[in-house]
């Protein structure tokens, strides 16, 4: 259906086919026209030819037809369906949509945060991603000289007690002599995650610890890839009394030139032992100052979410308990922390991303945070209820942590990171869709029973449907996750249509097409999700809040595909479902009109309609959202109903989401393919002729007068 639908339906210069033969068929309607009257003659002839004439008629009758039936097929393929978009905006049938309804969803996956939106640029930069057994594999550092000149391995002698792997260099070369190091000197390099990405005038902050048996003289530099170029660089130099106890080192460094496939270089010529641990180049200009990478958290910004889902689903969980996400190892200083093995995903991750910087990235983007807990189970094991119960006190703690005054046990430790006003935690998922296990109701129950008695105001959201939340198994949300191919998301539209309209909401905080016809991130499968969407909106009295996955993707890392966002250690893009968020960023707390669709023969169509105000001038919108999930174009007339306030005959907009094809995807190359285009309306109003494309999402921006009270004041 989607190849057809490109084919069919290309546009500019590929509709001139369509126009001649439309063109063809009434010129031969046309020349037909004579051959019709001669037949009405032809009439009056002598009986004696009536047979002929007869047969005449019917060949002619035959060919008028057929000519007639291209023509008309010919003009409706151009002129497409039409149908009619009715939508009731009085007040008094308005219902408000949940203010958190549209929110996002972050997991660490595709090196989401390690290597993405934590914008560290050192990978391994604790030497602990190996393993506690020493020597251990370094990776990705890599030895600069040969055995000759310097071994390289790990040891136990680190400072910290929490990460105790540091790195040791012996250095065998001298500065001088037979035995002199090569030029440039010997060390180690770390290339980052796929390369660093170094800006010409950008400032970079260098943090590392160093121990040595001998006088230092070691040279930090930011180079190009193969080392050759420096970009920036410093000496730490000093006597073997002032680092023969692990001394912090911290300095700036300013890059005169811009590469984007950088490395890190330490590198000494002078012969002895040194150690080096937890190393670290970060951007001195990151989100908020807080430590985001800024033109992925910018992105996030934009789609103005309502709540923030962290740390994950299956990450949260781990294939096994020793590997899951536990948060009061990720607080506290980022030198202390021993990091994890994410071993659902497969990779190290340092843990600079932890509870705290999540905590702070939903405060900076004006979201609720919504904390996924370990409730005690992981893809492999399962602790019983019989003993959860020191599971279920981590988790009172790290509501603590969150939400305790700064003279609190936790709270304090959130003060001590500069955070002294608690964070604005309400939502607590139990969990990541294990219901079907053994233990999680009765653990579900534990944890539900102690976070509501220390903090009752505490939203706790379960991992089981609806029909198994009860007065004795109690809820405040229920979790849903759906991912379907782009056909059967479409259908999802009504998902929630007859779901009980009592009894606890649903946050869907996971959905996502997936399948052959999502690829990388298709505009079928943005169109089929917008769809849904929609129908949530449309039942918003039953769904609470919605998110997307999996946000991120780093493109040299795909673990899952489609994700909302892809980058490198330089470039980004949003594929289009990201750009079809865009399209729903002021539902949340706006207000929901009836609205209904009729066309004959064609069920590719779905529609909401809203009213919003704008928080930097005041104004009001009605909103109208069209999906387009077929490959034909239709001609809507849409007439609104009810408003108390017309419409101005300026000031709005029409956007479309739409591509020449339908599996159409963005690129590095083009990342603009798949975008919203914007255009004003010329005269709106509220009885409307407008033209929807194949495959397109299309919102109607429609600036309403300001009301009377609202212009006296």
């Amino acid at each position: 259906m989607c190849k057809s639908g490109e084919v069919s339906f290309k546009q500019n210069a590929d509709d001139v086919p369509v126009r001649v033969s439309v063109v063809i068929s009434v010129l031969a309607w046309l020349a037909l026209l004579p051959l019709i009257s001669l037949e009405l003659e032809l009439e009056l002839e002598l009986d004696s030819m009536a047979m002929q004439r007869a047969q005449d008629g019917s060949c002619l009758h035959a060919l008028v037809f057929v000519y007639s039936l291209c023509w008309v097929c010919s003009v409706g393929f151009v002129v497409g369906q039409t149908g009619q978009l009715s939508v009731d905006a009085s007040s008094q049938n308005a219902r408000k949509i949940p203010d958190k309804m549209f929110g996002i969803f972050f997991e660490e996956i595709n090196h989401a945060g390690a290597g993405g939106l934590w914008a560290e640029l050192v990978s391994n930069r604790g030497f602990e991603a190996g393993g506690p057994n020493t020597p251990s594999n370094i990776d990705p550092w890599v030895i600069i000289g040969n055995e000759s000149s310097i071994i390289v391995g790990t040891d136990r002698t680190s400072c910290f007690e929490r990460n105790p792997v540091a790195l040791r260099m012996e250095v065998l070369c001298g500065s001088k002599g037979t035995d002199a190091c090569p030029s440039g000197g010997v060390g180690v390099y770390n290339p980052g995650y796929w390369g660093m990405n170094i800006e010409r005038r950008k400032v970079y902050k260098v943090t590392l610890h160093i121990r040595s048996s001998d006088a230092v003289s070691l040279s930090v530099s930011l180079t190009s890839s193969d080392g050759l170029r420096k970009l920036a660089s410093h000496t730490i130099t000093g006597s073997k009394k002032q680092f023969a106890k692990w001394t912090k080192i911290e300095f700036h460094l300013k890059s005169s030139q811009n590469n984007t496939n950088s490395r890190l270089q330490l590198t000494t010529s002078r012969s002895g032992v040194i150690w080096l641990d937890q190393v670290s180049v970060m951007p001195f200009d990151t989100y908020m100052g807080h430590g985001f990478r800024k033109d992925l958290a910018s992105m996030l910004a934009n789609l103005k979410p309502q709540f923030l889902k962290f740390p994950g689903g299956n990450y949260a969980m781990g294939n096994y308990l020793r590997n899951a996400f536990q948060w009061s190892e990720t607080v506290g200083s980022w030198e202390e922390r021993p990091g994890h093995f994410n071993d659902v995903w497969g990779y190290w991750t340092d843990d600079g991303l932890g509870f705290f910087e999540f905590l702070q990235l939903a405060e900076d983007l004006g979201a609720s945070p919504v904390w996924v807990v370990n409730d005690g189970a992981s893809q492999n094991e399962e602790v019983s209820t019989a003993t959860i119960a020191s599971l279920v006190k981590d988790v009172v703690d790290g509501i603590e942590f969150a939400r305790g005054g700064p003279n609190t046990t936790w709270g304090s430790v959130r003060a001590a990171m500069g955070h002294p006003e608690p964070f604005k935690l309400d939502y607590v998922s139990i969990g990541n869709q294990e219901c079907w296990m053994l233990y999680y109701r009765g653990n579900y129950q534990k944890f539900y029973s102690a976070i509501k008695a220390a903090y009752p105001g505490i939203n706790v959201i379960s991992s089981c449907d609806k029909s198994t939340i009860s007065p004795s198994n109690p809820a405040d949300l229920y979790d849903v996750h759906v991912y379907a191919s782009s056909s059967d998301m479409f259908s999802r539209t009504s998902m929630f249509d007859n779901t009980p309209r009592s009894g606890p909401k649903a946050i869907v905080s996971e959905y996502a097409v997936t399948g052959d016809d999502a690829g990388k991130g298709t505009l079928v499968a943005a169109l089929a999700e917008a769809a849904f969407l929609v129908g949530l909106e449309k039942n918003s009295d039953v769904v609470e809040m919605a998110s997307c996955a999996p946000l991120f993707v780093n493109d040299n890392d795909r673990r899952w595909s489609p994700d909302a966002i892809v980058f490198n250690s330089w470039q980004n893009y949003g594929c289009p479902n990201y750009w079809m968020l865009h399209f729903f960023k002021d539902s949340s707390g706006a207000m929901l009109h009836p609205s209904s669709v009729q066309i004959s023969n064609y069920d590719q169509l779905v529609a909401s309609a809203i009213t919003w105000q704008s928080s930097q001038d005041k104004s009001s919108h009605l909103k109208i959202k069209v999906v387009n999930f077929g490959s034909k174009a239709v001609d809507l007339n849409i007439s609104v109903s009810g408003l108390e306030n017309g419409i101005k005959s300026s000031g709005s907009k029409k956007t479309v989401l739409t591509s020449s094809g339908a599996l159409d995807e963005n690129s590095f190359q083009q990342p603009q393919k798949v975008a919203p285009v914007s255009s004003p309306i010329d005269n709106a109003m509220q009885q409307m002729g407008v033209s929807l494309g194949p495959y397109s999402l299309t919102s109607f921006d429609l600036l309403l007068e300001p009301s009377k009270l609202h212009s006296t004041m």
